[in-house]
């Protein structure tokens, strides 16, 4: 998940990043994959904290706008950029509220299109998770005890009826 992650960051890195002349050019890798970790980080955070059901609902529902946790990831990122590359907190700012909703969005569609393989919503939460079996870990979430039914397609069907 962290290279699906990195390769959306390069994509969006244009402007932000690469063309950015607050951060010199050879800090640019090391700034697109510290984006990267981080935002792998923050919402492995947020699953971690138990938040499955909010992580499952932001993909499903196709947006990042006016999210929490993507609102906790930016800051996180923020402060990351202006420790790790000394750029100004306003800079940082900048670039990490321009890129991230771009990543982000992109994410999410990815994780939305049956046709891409790459980004599986099953997948994703396993590998932030940590845990095998997705769906009782959801099953938490929706109040289904029923092993048979905690299948991923099924929890996810329920948490969004």
């Amino acid at each position: 998940m962290l290279d699906q992650l990195l390769k959306l960051v390069e994509q969006n890195a244009g402007d932000d990043i690469i063309k950015n002349d607050a951060i010199p050019n050879q800090f640019n890798k090391d700034a697109i994959q510290d984006v990267a970790a981080q935002i792998y980080n923050g919402l492995q955070g947020q699953a971690k904290q138990g938040n499955i059901q909010e992580l499952a609902s932001m993909f499903k529902s196709g947006t990042v706008s006016n999210n929490p946790m993507i609102d906790q990831i930016i800051s996180t990122i923020t402060g990351s950029l202006a420790s790790k590359f000394n750029v100004s907190p306003q800079t940082a700012s900048n670039i990490a509220n321009s890129i991230i909703p771009m990543v982000m969005n992109q994410f999410v569609k990815k994780t939305n299109d049956p046709n891409d393989r790459d980004f599986d919503l099953q997948d994703i939460l396993k590998n932030l998770t940590g845990s095998g079996n997705v769906g009782d870990l959801l099953s938490q979430f929706t109040g289904n005890s029923n092993k048979q039914d905690a299948g991923i397609p099924n929890v996810l069907g329920n948490l969004f009826k």
